[in-house]
């Protein structure tokens, strides 16, 4: 049976690979959704309502990958019949998602998505808190929405698990990477609210927290530094000095850290799309679902062999102060 997709920002940084990971499967039908009548298979204004609701009918499942966050979008779609799937990392966001009355499948992507996995993995063989580093290459010249919502968390703050405030881009602490993940040595990192370590932490039971560096220490502590000064970010270049190499890992205090390395952040969290795409094909939902809660590390990895999943024991993975 063929399965129809949409996917919004279909030629976006994300939209782009994602119809190509779409098109090499012969039982889904993908069209990409946008306001450019030169790149949009379906032409259509996410802001306007009407013009919406009249597209997603049509559709199976709907892939927002346009970076445009209304709840509505995603009611408009089970209203209509289809599975929603959102590639989001913001946890208001996220919350407005949970409380739709129908299939929707978040946290889909590198981070979260690849990370609530390996956070689930790590969890499962080991015991205690667990914590999530997020590497991300500063060289990569990522798409407005990304940028937008990097630079958007400065100076805002989100709950720790243990009842604190927390302001993003603090609690700086230094992590040991294995010696094979190339373009990440041992450096620091600081907190970054990426949506999925609120709901791991509701489903796994321990604190779950999520961590943030780029691939060169200057860049993190830049990064750091514009919480507490965000108009600095008026004199950073929208490309900065790294590679395109990006880094996940998870580890509980015992057990071995989970990891994944790649090139390419987009193209990574469209080919984790394409794959949760597949998984609600295969497996239907009925509610607002975590990717987590369908998804595993082995199965994953099978069927996105690129994301080669390896465990390192860790020895020392943390080292230092946490500095605020």
């Amino acid at each position: 049976m063929m399965t129809k997709v949409l996917v919004l920002g279909g030629y976006g940084a994300v939209g782009i690979p994602l119809m190509k990971q779409l098109a090499k499967v012969p039982e889904i039908s993908a069209y990409s959704a946008g306001r450019d009548r030169a790149r949009a298979d379906v032409v259509v204004d996410l802001k306007e309502p009407g013009a919406y609701s009249a597209v997603v009918r049509d559709f199976d499942v709907v892939v927002n990958a346009s970076g445009f966050e209304d709840v509505r979008l995603a009611e408009e779609a089970v209203r209509s019949g289809a599975a929603f799937v959102d590639v989001t990392a913001t946890s208001s966001y996220c919350e407005e998602l949970e409380a739709v009355d129908g299939p929707v499948l978040m946290g889909v992507g590198l981070a979260p998505g690849l990370t609530s996995v390996l956070a689930a993995e790590a969890h499962r063989l080991g015991d205690g808190p667990v914590d999530i580093v997020i590497g991300l290459g500063g060289g990569e010249l990522h798409g407005p929405a990304a940028t937008a919502w990097t630079y958007g968390m400065l100076g805002t703050r989100f709950p720790d698990p243990d009842g604190r405030s927390i302001r993003n881009y603090t609690g700086m602490k230094s992590f040991r990477m294995p010696a094979d993940a190339t373009g990440y040595r041992t450096g620091p990192a600081v907190r970054a609210d990426f949506s999925d370590q609120h709901a791991l932490t509701r489903d796994l039971g321990v604190p779950v927290r999520t961590y943030l560096r780029l691939d060169t220490v200057t860049a993190t502590l830049g990064l750091a530094a514009m919480t507490w000064a965000p108009a600095l970010q008026k004199v950073v270049p929208k490309k900065l000095w790294g590679s395109d190499r990006w880094v996940a890992m998870a580890r509980a205090d015992t057990g071995p850290a989970l990891w994944v390395s790649g090139r390419g952040q987009s193209a990574a969290t469209a080919a984790i799309a394409a794959r949760a795409v597949q998984v609600i094909r295969d497996r239907a939902i009925s509610k607002p679902t975590w990717f987590h809660a369908v998804e595993t590390a082995e199965s994953l990895q099978l069927a996105v062999p690129e994301l080669s999943v390896r465990q390192w024991d860790g020895a020392n993975w943390m080292f230092g102060k946490t500095v605020d």
